[in-house]
């Protein structure tokens, strides 16, 4: 690392430590967030809903510096900083903005693998989404508001109500709340 950039990081941590790292990254004075959704998990004898990490042993971390860098490394639960060969991958404030606004809107999220096609560029401009720039694809017969989270390989995919889509002549997508 010949020279640093300040901004968001991702680290890789063991498995089931991600809070355990954002609790110690953060009495260490670390911006850092760990998005987290509720699921609903069923056991043979009840139902609970539970909050899980988004994105199973990532962190993000937000470096001001290479000291910074070295002392996050050095963490237990820490395994690595992501890396694009041998580049620490960073991500845009953009993205992690986009996965706050998501989570913080409480809709039903889907994470996904799946490879999508290039979809249509759109703003949302209201409601909880406001500022949200995102894709809107077709999944199973039903458009979905698709967020990309390249470097991690995942997709982030928001089912809408039908009404929030309208389809003029032309087969492009109207509507006042997503331009």
């Amino acid at each position: 690392m010949n020279t640093f950039t300040t901004g968001w990081y991702v680290m890789y941590t063991r498995p089931q430590h991600e809070k355990k790292v954002t609790i110690r990254l953060s009495e260490l004075g670390f911006s850092c967030y760990l998005p987290i959704r509720k699921m609903l998990k069923i056991w043979h004898d009840r139902k609970k809903y539970v909050e899980e990490p988004l994105f199973q042993s990532y962190v993000f971390v937000h470096l001001n510096g290479i000291e910074d860098y070295y002392l996050g490394q050095h963490l237990p639960g820490v395994l690595q900083y992501v890396r694009f060969g041998k580049e620490v991958a960073r991500v845009s404030e953009d993205i992690i903005n986009s996965i706050k606004l998501i989570i913080y809107s409480n809709m039903e999220v889907e994470l996904s693998a799946t490879h999508f096609r290039q979809g249509q560029q759109l703003l949302i401009k209201q409601g909880p989404l406001t500022g949200l720039a995102c894709e809107v694809v077709q999944m199973d017969n039903r458009q979905k508001i698709l967020v990309r989270v390249r470097m991690l390989q995942r997709n982030l995919l928001i089912t809408l109500p039908p009404d929030y889509f309208d389809v003029d002549t032309e087969g492009s997508i109207r509507n006042s709340a997503l331009r």
